[in-house]
């Protein structure tokens, strides 16, 4: 038990490390990007190949860690994200604009990988080191998502002050030299106590034969899809066209502000995730009574992007109390959606078994990634053509389509008796 916790501790802080700087690159990019005149469309181009990659990574993945070991797709992870960090401070800005978005999708496309080669060696991780006890694994998911999208957070405000401060060149370069140290004390101090790989692990095992574990990656593309299809493009560029005057002193607080929303915003959402285990009194309830769960809380966050829709509609331009609503109100919808993305976590790694744990939760991070490019290619395109209030309507429905999917998950004995409660 103390080496599994030594490993546990291990991947956490590897995943952190890596989360700091996926978020604050996010942020770089989208602020950078927008002042230099890009559309929301365009904007929204900047990190297809970031989804796109993780579609196509977190397929693999699952095979590549039963095949090579989950700490060789960890390591390789923090690495590629090193070089993609490097990378992007080589962007000229006398490029063309054309030349400008096909490189930097290029290099979102390597963070995505990255990204999706460090979540799920994670991931896959909780499942092999938690302990067995009733409600152990939830918690340890709990406690691994909820803070990894704390320290996201604080990327996201991070990365907003450093484009202010350092530029966008000074921030990658300095993102890299602290991630390229801390991947090297990983790898120095790594304990043992996660699987090295299996020679005979088949591609064709990525795909699930399990019907909850089918249902389950429906609902999480649609309920993904729901939050970025404002969180990408739509709420930052309506923040800054509030905020901001256009001067250099106006985009600094502009930035400032936006970054702090958005910290704030995925700050909420890890805490409230890393405390829905005793929130949902997981550790008295059997796994019946936890898909119910499910449904009823992805059916309760229907109304508040549908009502936040409807107040912009009424309200075509930007009033103080709709902003202080607006802000209330998508706070609001995080710690509902960190509930549902609290059980969707649990749920994978309850609806898998020990032997096959990365190819389920490569498959679920497959959908992950899908929903979040369907969120990222319909925010751009939403706001542009509908503003704010198409934005907001469309998460509406896509959460229909998320509550379908947990509609149908059920409880499989036969499943059960081979899973760890």
């Amino acid at each position: 038990m103390q080496r599994a916790g030594a490993a546990y501790v291990a991947v956490t802080a590897a995943y952190w490390a890596f989360m700091l700087t996926d978020g604050a690159l996010r942020m770089l990019v989208l602020l950078h990007f927008h002042t230099l005149g890009f559309s929301p469309v365009q904007l929204a181009y900047l990190f297809v190949l970031y989804e796109i990659a993780g579609v196509i990574t977190n397929l693999s993945a699952g095979w590549i860690a039963a095949r090579f070991g989950l700490t060789s797709t960890l390591y390789a992870g923090l690495a590629l994200q090193v070089a993609a960090l490097v990378a992007l401070a080589q962007l000229d800005p006398s490029w063309t604009v054309a030349a400008s978005v096909i490189f930097v999708m290029a290099v979102q496309g390597a963070s995505g990988v990255a990204k999706d080669l460090s979540k799920m060696s994670a991931k896959s991780a909780v499942k092999l080191l938690a302990p067995s006890e009733q409600g152990g694994l939830f918690r340890w998911v709990a406690l691994l998502t909820g803070s990894k999208n704390a320290v996201k957070g604080l990327g996201f405000l991070i990365g907003a002050l450093l484009l202010g401060w350092v530029g966008l060149k000074g921030a990658v370069l300095g993102m890299a030299a602290i991630l390229a140290l801390i991947l090297i004390v990983i790898i120095w101090k790594m304990p043992s106590g996660l699987p090295s790989g299996r020679k005979d692990a088949k591609f064709r095992e990525v795909f699930s034969k399990s019907p909850n574990v089918n249902w389950l990656s429906f609902a999480r593309v649609f309920l993904f899809a729901a939050r970025d299809v404002w969180f990408v493009v739509g709420i930052p560029i309506y923040f800054y066209a509030v905020l901001s005057d256009g001067t250099v002193a106006g985009n600094r607080a502009a930035f400032f502000t936006i970054g702090s929303f958005m910290a704030l915003w995925i700050i909420l959402y890890g805490g409230v995730q890393t405390v829905a285990p005793r929130l949902l009194k997981a550790r008295a309830r059997p796994e019946a009574e936890i898909i119910r769960e499910t449904r009823r809380w992805v059916a309760a966050l229907i109304a508040l992007p549908a009502g936040l829709a409807l107040l912009s509609l009424l309200t075509p331009d930007p009033t103080p109390w709709f902003t202080v609503t607006l802000i209330v109100g998508l706070l609001l919808f995080g710690a509902l959606f960190a509930v549902n993305s609290a059980l969707h976590s649990y749920l994978i790694l309850a609806f898998s078994s020990g032997d096959r744990v990365t190819m389920d939760v490569g498959f679920y991070y497959m959908a992950n990634a899908a929903g979040r490019l369907l969120g990222t290619v319909l925010s751009g395109l939403s706001y542009q053509i509908g503003g704010l209030p198409l934005c907001l309507g469309t998460a509406a429905v896509l959460l229909v389509l998320s509550t379908f999917g947990a509609a149908q998950l059920r409880e499989a004995p036969a499943e059960t008796a081979s899973r760890p409660t």
